[in-house]
């Protein structure tokens, strides 16, 4: 038998995740292995904890039903940011991801969801389906091409309520299996952060709903009945502090409530489990990995860290912001799809200058009856903002909105205050494309939708292979936060039991970042032949 007793030896033991680790003492000594100690011998078993590979965590349950290997999701990041060399490097590594169709047009997501069918074949992927109370053909249309492009797994956003179209895409893959019972070949996961939404994903379909599709003949009269016994999601990630869209409400606050909600109401999906909970928001360490799992979920899913990986559809310059964003530096801005409403983001505040003159948008909007209104030296900020005339802003809106909403170009038109929102939201959208596009001369006006968990991130990776962000691939990403986080489970087994883990074991290591070859020093290494 092979007992460590140094550090490295010891942390060699306990990184080992598919081997069993026993502490074991020898001769007064206390050290580790992988082999349990035979009854009667000299050496004596203190603790011991079983083999946890990464696949492990979370629930089993998850991974078979969307057909990946782990309990892991890298959630949608709009704009096509999570985009196909994200959602496809992901697929074949065995994790779950989600397309971020939110805000493109029908034509770049036609595309997008093209090509995912013809790389990934019948591996598994979802799509996001956002809700748009305000542009409900955008919903639509990105049913209807899930639908074609035979997307089996969609990730419903920012609904407050049902809609046909997602009741539809939910009840068309419902179907009879051969035992009797109820197959749903259409996934639906649902993000929330409220239990009333919750509640309205653990449920069956509307029935108002349910007989309105039937009637215009969108669903079967099988699939009408079958609708009865199937909630609408088949898994509900609980959303707290998260870049973009965010109620920032605690994790520990909101994940047990939903817990309670979801077992109180008793509802199952098709095989008879329970409806999964995910957590999300703040997943940006091992530990907080660990911490979630710990406090229920079946799954975790991450977003702002993927925002800043080779892989990510997003620019070089804003990867290596995001690369330098510490625990603090992120801010609440108007949002620009509910900017009336004052409804906010939450962005990266450091680099940029987007979330203050946001803000001052907003204020203006809120104090102000109209453009014409606005005092000259708000005028002449408004223009340097812009850089360009408000007239040529709103010529531009003009186009915008008489192709796509007709309608609120008439209403933007006969209403002083409706145009001065529809103007300042030109900013807000253009903000976030200037950032993915990586337009230098408005680099003080990119908005970056993100989270705390980036600058968790930052300073977990700092002085490792994951510091550089060429080197953050986003399958490296999921592998050391699922490997650490099993990691983190085994010391706290260990700690259980009476364990005290040394101090140089405490933390995961994570690769060291490559040594640079000096300029004039030969490489003497072998070179495999050709």
């Amino acid at each position: 038998m092979t007992v460590h007793h140094d550090a490295d030896g010891v942390y060699a033991v306990l990184s080992s995740l598919d081997l069993p680790c026993y502490v074991v003492a020898v001769g007064g000594r206390v050290g580790a292995t992988h082999e349990r100690p035979a009854p009667g011998s000299a050496t004596t078993l203190l603790a011991a904890a079983g083999p946890l590979p990464p696949h492990r965590l979370g629930s089993a349950a998850f991974a078979r039903h969307h057909g990946v290997r782990s309990a892991y999701m890298a959630g949608a990041m709009a704009g096509g940011i999570s985009g196909e060399d994200l959602v496809v490097a992901l697929s074949r590594a065995g994790h779950l991801a989600s397309f971020g169709s939110a805000g493109l047009p029908a034509s770049r997501l036609r595309e997008a969801l093209g090509q995912l069918e013809n790389r990934l074949g019948d591996a598994s992927y979802a799509c996001n389906l956002i809700h748009s109370p305000m542009a409900p053909e955008a919903e639509r249309t990105c049913v209807d091409l899930c639908l074609r492009h035979r997307v089996r797994c969609v990730e419903a956003s920012a609904f407050v309520q049902l809609t046909p179209d997602l009741v539809r895409y939910r009840l068309t893959g419902l179907r009879t299996d051969p035992g009797g019972g109820v197959r749903a070949g259409h996934r639906v996961i649902a993000k929330i952060s409220r239990p009333e939404t919750a509640e309205l994903f653990l449920r069956p379909a509307p029935e108002e709903l349910v007989a309105e599709l039937l009637a215009r003949g969108g669903i079967t009269a099988e699939q009408a009945t079958l609708a009865r016994s199937v909630p609408m999601a088949d898994d509900i990630t609980v959303e707290a502090d998260s870049g973009g869209h965010t109620d920032r409400r605690p994790l520990t606050v909101l994940l047990p409530a939903i817990a309670r909600l979801r077992d109180r109401l008793g509802r199952t999906h098709p095989g008879g489990d329970p409806v999964r909970l995910g957590a999300a928001g703040g997943i940006g360490t091992p530990r907080a990995v660990a911490a979630a799992l710990a406090l229920g979920a079946d799954y975790v899913v991450t977003g702002s860290v993927n925002q800043g990986s080779v892989e990510a559809g997003t620019s070089p310059s804003v990867k290596r912001l995001l690369a330098e964003a510490g625990l603090a530096d992120c801010v609440m801005a108007p949002a620009a799809d509910m900017f009336e409403q004052g409804v906010t983001v939450q962005v990266l505040g450091r680099g940029t200058l987007f979330p203050s003159r946001a803000g001052r948008l907003y204020r203006l909007y809120r104090d102000h009856p109209g453009l014409d209104s606005l005092p000259a030296v708000e005028q002449r900020r408004l223009e340097r903002t812009f850089g360009m005339s408000v007239d040529r802003v709103w010529q531009e809106t003009t186009d915008y909105l008489k192709d796509r909403h007709p309608e609120r170009l008439v209403r933007a038109q006969q209403d002083p205050k409706h145009r001065m929102a529809m103007v300042f939201r030109w900013y807000l959208a253009m903000a976030s494309r200037w950032a993915t596009s990586g337009v230098d001369d408005r680099a003080e006006d990119w908005q970056i939708w993100c989270g705390p968990a980036m600058g968790a991130f930052n300073d977990w990776t700092a002085d490792s292979a994951l510091a550089a962000p060429e080197r953050r691939h986003v399958t490296a990403i999921a592998e050391h936060l699922l490997r650490g986080a099993a990691y983190h489970r085994r010391l706290d087994q260990l700690r259980a039991a009476g364990v005290r883990i040394p101090d140089s074991c405490a933390e995961y290591r994570l690769p060291a970042p490559p040594v640079p070859r000096q300029a004039g020093v030969r490489d003497t290494a072998p070179r495999a032949r050709r």
